[in-house]
């Protein structure tokens, strides 16, 4: 099989396309044909090692895991033994943000792990741009106390992250206020917001209005910079880590400034996030912002050239193998 590999940390030139064996799978594994991926956020910081952070889960001198790639969605071709829950032809979708070795023709994951079947009527690139970014505004938006009414502004909206947040905050019944360039807006007013903010003409930290809660899905703004729009007991969330780490610090140390705060959250449970969303696609309430550039295997140097440019557009589909007549039919 063909796979996206490299084995250490390094820059997208340097990844390589290479014939590997086809997996076979163990007893708890199912072995999966991937028909798409998508080349992400967190398959940069996979690839790069920065920020170092991220080590501590890929690999601390080297990558845990050669071949790239974090989320998928594709076709069980083989279980193991043990397996119960999935049989060959199901389609399948699923995440690992600690690297999974998706960007692969073949893949081998646990049946235990972040796995779903595909909801009937949804396609294979549709559902895999439900993966990497929803998890992580799942896990943002559920460490904020929110109720129906509130008002909380996403700086981001045409982000990967930031679109996953505004249309799960409005199915919480959420007022959304966010934060795009002028070109994007009638885009993003697609996505259901309240209102939207361009940028380029209005610096959304000097509008006189509050809310509460400002969530950085592009990691573009400070605390100190938008706590002047946060209400009395108002929180902060960034997508980043912040200059010289600060939004650690200031989740640590913020309360003892005043009642404003600032949460660094910890992203787990990636079956329950996905399943969140899963839900949401099934009630139709949720619908990726997927990216109008999308690339072969073959061009994954430029892939992941194109998504750490900061020039995409929501998700970036990766197209692994084409879909055969029989999955076509489920499909």
């Amino acid at each position: 099989m063909k796979a996206s590999v490299r084995h250490k940390y390094c820059s997208p030139s340097e990844t390589q396309i290479l014939e590997y064996l086809k997996p076979i799978p163990k007893p708890g594994e199912v072995l999966i044909k991937v028909i798409a991926t998508t080349v992400n956020r967190t398959d940069v910081g996979v690839l790069t090692g920065k920020p170092y952070a991220i080590r501590l889960f890929s690999g601390l001198d080297k990558p845990r895991i050669p071949i790239t790639g974090t989320d998928f969605a594709g076709v069980v071709e083989e279980v193991g033994s043990e397996v119960q829950a999935f049989k060959p032809g199901d389609r399948v979708w699923g995440f690992n943000d600690n690297g999974a070795g998706t960007h692969a023709e073949y893949v081998c994951f646990p049946d235990k792990g972040g796995i779903l079947r595909i909801p009937d009527g949804v396609d294979f690139q549709e559902m895999v741009a439900c993966a990497e970014a929803a998890h992580y505004a799942v896990n943002f938006i559920n460490k904020v106390d929110l109720r129906p009414g509130m008002e909380v502004l996403v700086n981001g909206g045409t982000g990967a992250i930031g679109s996953a947040a505004i249309q799960i905050l409005k199915a919480m019944n959420i007022e959304v206020t966010t934060v795009c360039f002028e070109k994007d807006v009638e885009k993003v007013k697609n996505l259901g917001p309240d209102r939207v903010i361009a940028l380029d003409r209005e610096d959304f930290t000097k509008e006189n209005k509050a809310y509460d809660f400002v969530f950085d899905a592009v990691g573009k703004s400070r605390f100190p910079k938008v706590k002047p729009i946060l209400k009395p007991h108002g929180t902060y969330i960034s997508s980043e880590l912040g200059p010289n780490w600060e939004n650690i610090w200031l989740a640590l140390f913020a309360p003892l400034l005043g009642p404003k705060k600032v949460i660094f959250p910890i992203p787990s449970e990636i079956l329950s996030s996905m399943t969140t969303i899963q839900n949401l696609v099934i009630e139709g309430k949720f619908k990726p912002l997927i990216d109008e550039q999308s690339f072969e295997l073959t061009q994954i140097r430029e892939a992941f050239e194109y998504v750490a440019s900061g020039k995409k557009t929501g998700n970036v589909i990766l197209k692994i193998q084409q879909v055969n007549d029989v999955e076509k039919a489920v499909d």
